[in-house]
């Protein structure tokens, strides 16, 4: 039976710090699921789940590791909750700052492009 490390995210607009992310788990031969919260669409939220999920499902990052990523729509989350001893870990990934200053927002605003630069 396959493991998955959980990536849970609106992922409202895909961009180069979520592949990188994410690639911190598929660079150690990990599988990874990609959760896109399914979210009240407002003007932080342009697009439904539904939009994203096609949308991230022809992104050719997805595309070239299909057999590596699952894919799915999830209900709106409050929290992530966990009880002692749950056979798995919580683990955050610290990226560097080039990384980190790329967001959604900036890119539907069109300060930066998807790749982060501003050119």
């Amino acid at each position: 039976m396959k493991k998955y490390a959980l990536y849970i995210g609106r992922w409202q607009n895909w961009h180069k710090g979520h592949e990188w992310l994410i690639n911190q788990q598929l660079n150690q031969g990990k599988n990874v699921w990609v959760a896109i919260r399914d979210v009240q669409q407002d003007e932080n939220n342009p697009k439904t789940a539904q939009q994203i999920l096609k949308e991230l499902s022809n992104e050719p990052f997805f595309t070239n590791n299909f057999d590596k990523i699952l894919l799915s729509i999830i209900p709106d989350i409050e929290s992530v909750n966990y009880g002692r001893g749950v056979g798995y870990d919580v683990i955050y990934h610290e990226p560097p700052t080039e990384i980190a200053e790329i967001s959604g927002t900036k890119i539907r605003n069109g300060e930066i492009h998807s790749n982060g630069s501003t050119t």
